[in-house]
């Protein structure tokens, strides 16, 4: 295997804000360190190019199976071939130190043709459940980069390449990491609604039904910040206008982590990165796993945080205007109880999971990493401590 130890870094992202964002973060730390960065992503790059100031930015072909069947693998396998053999174009060009992906499909192109290549290579596992593309180059790999010890459908052959750095979070995260949490005690109640990068219609569906139905008392102290899509606002603001409740709506907001720590609760989807955020910044949340998600990735976060008093889990079956607004008088009427949550989610938080992706990541450059050795950092009670790879300072 040829080493370029000092050239660029390659990030194989794309999709939605869950496998782009911590791709931005990673790509963040390294500009800090000086190095250069190279994005491999799908046709979508036009949406997320700002995230990645600086870099070059290469576009190639990619498919997802339109179904679990073999149908729709066929379908998808001219444009996955394509990508790939653009990829291996692209990096025999840039000879770059490392590859790392993120998941989703748009990624397999870049990491297949970095192994056909024999570039160091490694992925990143946001979610509690090892994903479809991650799960399948996992054999050749170099190393497997996770969020949580021990992802469901990790192979037993695979584990040893399994470093456990947490899911990195954007530089406008990790600025308001641990910020306090301030319970409202009778005062105004700031509550955060949104559906993760791309929306989640559920969320107009039933939210705003829902806190209509509270008493008016407890009504006439919420403050509603929340994300809907665009066709969605003017009926959600119907609602809110109907039942006097103030809210400040948006399509997007482009400063989402003020946001979560502005707020006293949550109510969203669990994917990685959100997830990652509200623990980095520590606020409690109703969490609503996407139900159609790949292998139930989305449960499976949510279980994480409700296990860890962080959290409470309304599976979509069950999110109702009455389920929710039983729930939201429960937990306003105890302030007590979401300022637990809020310190439980602290703790689950890992500010320095990108210091650790990119030690990582560099170390692999080096042909530093050995998976025995990184595997024995994972301290006993399954939070790991600082990595340090053999001739790393």
């Amino acid at each position: 295997m040829k080493l370029h130890p000092q050239g660029p870094i390659v990030i194989a992202a794309g999709g939605t804000g869950g496998h782009l964002f911590p791709g931005q973060a990673l790509a963040q730390e390294l500009k800090r360190r000086g190095r250069q960065i190279v994005l491999l992503t799908d046709e979508r790059v036009q949406h997320f190019d700002k995230l990645f100031p600086g870099a070059d930015i290469f576009a190639v072909p990619s498919a997802t199976p339109t179904n679990r069947g073999l149908a729709g693998l066929v379908r998808a396998t001219p444009a996955i071939l394509s990508g790939v053999a653009q990829a291996f174009g692209i990096l025999g060009r840039v000879e770059p130190s490392v590859v790392i992906g993120f998941g989703g499909y748009p990624t397999l192109p870049p990491i297949a043709a970095a192994i056909l290549r024999r570039i160091p290579t490694c992925v990143h596992e946001q979610n509690a459940v090892l994903g479809r593309v991650n799960k399948l180059v996992a054999p050749y790999v170099n190393a497997i980069a996770s969020t949580f010890v021990g992802p469901k459908f990790l192979r037993p052959g695979d584990a040893a390449k399994l470093v456990v750095t947490g899911n990195p979070v954007r530089d406008a995260v990790t600025q308001l990491a641990g910020a306090p949490y301030v319970a409202a005690n009778g005062g105004r109640i700031n509550l955060l609604v949104f559906g993760g990068s791309q929306g989640a219609r559920v969320m107009s569906d039933i939210v705003p039904g829902a806190l209509a139905r509270l008493p008016a008392p407890l009504r006439s102290r919420i403050d509603v910040v929340q994300q809907a899509r665009a066709e969605d606002l003017e009926r959600v603001r119907a609602v809110y206008d109907a039942a006097g409740i103030r809210a400040d709506l948006q399509s997007f907001f482009d400063d989402m982590p003020a946001r979560i720590a502005a707020s006293h609760l949550v109510i969203g989807r669990s994917g990685a990165s959100t997830v990652a955020e509200l623990c980095v910044i520590g606020r409690p949340s109703i969490l609503v796993p996407l139900p159609h998600s790949l292998d139930n990735d989305q449960k499976a976060n949510a279980e994480k945080l409700e296990a860890a008093g962080a959290a409470f889990m309304i599976e979509q079956k069950n999110f109702t205007e009455e389920a929710l607004a039983g729930r939201l008088t429960q937990l306003f009427a105890d302030s007590a109880t979401l300022a637990a949550a809020a310190k439980s989610a602290l703790a689950q938080g890992q500010p320095r999971a990108v210091v650790r992706l990119a030690d990582l990541v560099e170390a692999l450059g080096r042909g530093e990493f050995h998976p025995a050795t990184a595997a024995k950092q994972i301290a006993a009670d399954g939070n790991p401590g600082p990595l340090l790879f053999a001739g790393s300072v």
